[in-house]
């Protein structure tokens, strides 16, 4: 079945498991704890960090858990509705909240995403909108991916006339290290259907969101 039949028949959360992870509030089943902490303590000790003082003892294991938190977003069920209005304007949720971890230094970065599609046949309930922000940015990310997988996303599961999909954040490894670039953030941005073909829509969506930016 086809993602666009998927949606059609209100059967759209059955995706690929491979290409659409769906990442639950348990732990993983390849999660090794045990392991986990002892390569925690590990490093710390190579770090030469005294991991036997009694205010370090236990961070090897509030490592693991701040670690496990981050990286599991809560699964949901992503029902759809039949578009019976027949509504045709942009849809728009703008300043999501969002927050994920760099795959390269490990360090957070986080932000507010403004996503908007345009319905086809089709609609989805507006919190999901949100939730799927988060189902992809609890993990080892960058920026450029996290934005495509949310736009691609909503495009499989609705099949609608055009997806957009802007992600502005702030990232630690720029912040802290390197070239420690205080007031920097980082826009990201990806187009789908009508949001890249036309160039009306594309300035309309961007035009909401910087009018929630008060630019």
């Amino acid at each position: 079945m086809s993602a666009g039949t998927a949606a059609k028949n209100g059967h759209a959360d059955r995706l690929d498991p491979v290409a659409w992870p769906r990442r639950g509030s348990p732990p993983p089943a390849s999660l090794d704890r045990r392991r986990a902490e002892h390569a925690a303590r590990e490093m710390l000790d190579a770090l030469g960090i005294d991991v036997e003082s009694e205010s370090i003892r236990e961070t090897p294991r509030r490592m693991v858990g701040v670690l496990e938190e981050l990286l599991s977003a809560e699964s949901f069920n992503p029902t759809t509705f039949p578009n019976d209005a027949g509504y045709d304007e942009l849809v728009v949720a703008r300043g999501i909240p969002f927050h994920s971890l760099c795959e390269h230094h490990v360090l957070p970065f986080s932000g507010v995403a403004y996503v908007g599609y345009l319905p086809g046949e089709r609609i989805v309930g507006l919190s999901k909108l949100a939730r799927v922000v988060d189902l992809f940015a609890r993990s080892l990310q960058v920026q450029e991916r996290l934005t495509t997988q949310i736009a691609g996303w909503i495009d499989r599961e609705l099949a609608p006339r055009g997806v957009g999909v802007v992600l502005e954040a702030e990232h630690l490894c720029m912040r802290m290290r390197g070239i420690e670039k205080q007031n920097s953030t980082v826009v990201t941005s990806a187009m789908r259907g009508a949001f890249q073909t036309n160039s009306k829509t594309r300035e309309e969506f961007m035009t909401l969101i910087r009018s929630r930016n008060g630019r």
